[in-house]
């Protein structure tokens, strides 16, 4: 009886993860636009891979139109731009941030972390300072999403 039980469990297990394979791994992947010559989004690239997630580089001269098409106002401009998910991620975003925007999935069109914040992912080696990530919604208007320490 106790075999039996724990093969329906563990048959029950097995199907919940792979009903829910899809969601996960659409989730665990993003593309990230960023210039040929920036290291710190090295730094970012590096730290979403070793928070799980499947970046694919995609290097251009010039980040401002693939802003423009995903939303980000100039304002609140990184130095790169990544897309998950129908969502923009501007500048150095913790993955959690990332991956909490997923979970919620609140009504916006990017989180950003304007400029390059020292301390925060990527940008570790420039010091720390308190530093906000910011949810931008469609009207191009910004609340607070997360604030950090840096590093």
């Amino acid at each position: 009886m106790i075999a039996a039980q724990t093969r329906r469990t563990i048959l029950g297990g097995v199907a919940a993860a792979i009903a829910a394979g899809p969601v996960l791994a659409q989730g665990r992947r993003m593309t990230a636009y960023k210039t040929p010559w920036c290291g710190c989004c090295d730094g970012w690239v590096a730290h979403m891979r070793g928070a799980g997630w499947t970046v694919e580089v995609i290097e251009r001269d010039d980040l401002a139109p693939i802003r423009a098409r995903h939303g980000v106002p100039d304002r609140y401009a990184g130095c790169h731009t990544a897309v998950v998910d129908g969502y923009a991620i501007e500048g150095h975003v913790p993955a959690a941030d990332v991956a909490r925007l997923l979970r919620e999935r609140p009504r916006a069109v990017a989180l950003a972390a304007p400029g390059m914040p020292a301390g925060s992912p990527g940008m570790e080696a420039a010091g720390r300072e308190p530093y906000v990530t910011l949810l931008i919604d469609r009207s191009g208007q910004a609340t607070v999403f997360g604030r950090h320490n840096g590093a």
